[in-house]
């Protein structure tokens, strides 16, 4: 009861600023979840979630913890989730990718899982908090922010600690052991057949130019073309026909297949 009734005076003494911070960043964490659990597409998913997790981060550092705002920011907003971002752009994932339904029963299964996980996290949350003896902001940061989550960290809560971790890299080894793709026998290309097909008549097996290259070709000796058609000086330098090539050398070349 005693806690209780400190945590509710704690709860009126919140700073204008904290305030206007939390009635701006709370609807935009609320949004970017609700996108996030909503959106088909992985990318834009993630996209949101990067979102929210910002909005964390903020909140954290307004509550005097600096430290953990910014590693939710830096560490898990900018290295995690850009990361889970680059590999979906990499990998390519689609909407129609994600209504496809791998095992059957794994949605219904899915969210009885996580309703009995979110109760059960609520019930232990609601057990600690009524027997929580709050000792305030400035007692636990008296030896420094840092220093007081390193020593929880390391002390009090090292066997919690080591089971996230273990649970973090058991997660990151299913999500690539999930992501990974075996192509069949037939699929697979050997360099020998790769070697043939270049080497085809009909094809170039040499690199062709890139995009914005305006060229029949990639030799140094080839001139661009201007739009009217004619070769333009500067691309290539008047010293080069005189001394190294041949006029038919010089000449326009024209590659097949392009």
């Amino acid at each position: 009861m005693t806690s209780a009734l400190e945590l509710a005076a704690a709860a009126g003494q919140v700073a204008t600023t904290e305030k206007v911070v939390f009635f701006i960043l709370a609807p935009i964490a609320l949004i970017g979840a609700i996108g996030m659990v909503a959106s088909r597409n992985a990318v834009h998913s993630a996209l949101w979630l990067v979102m929210t997790m910002l909005s964390l981060g903020v909140f954290y550092i307004v509550q005097a913890g600096p430290f953990i705002g910014m590693v939710q920011i830096i560490v898990y907003t900018g290295a995690i989730m850009m990361l889970f971002l680059f590999v979906l752009m990499l990998v390519g994932r689609d909407a129609s990718d994600a209504v496809i339904e791998a095992l059957r029963g794994q949605q219904a299964a899915a969210i009885v899982l996580g309703v009995g996980f979110a109760g059960l996290l609520g019930t232990g949350l609601l057990r600690v908090v009524d027997t929580l003896t709050v000792t305030g902001l400035t007692e636990a940061n008296k030896d420094g922010n840092v220093q007081g989550i390193a020593a929880l960290l390391f002390t009090k809560y090292v066997f919690a600690f080591e089971i996230s971790s273990a649970l973090l890299i058991t997660a990151a080894v299913g999500a690539m052991l999930l992501a990974h793709v075996e192509k069949r026998k037939e699929e697979k290309v050997n360099q020998p057949d790769m070697m043939r097909a270049r080497f085809a008549p009909g094809n170039y097996p040499g690199p062709k130019a890139g995009p914005g290259v305006f060229a029949t070709s990639t030799s140094i000796a080839t001139p661009a073309k201007l739009p009217d058609g004619t070769p333009a000086l500067r691309s290539i330098s008047p010293i080069l026909p005189t001394r190294e090539l041949t006029p038919a050398e010089v000449a326009d070349k024209h590659t097949e297949g392009r």
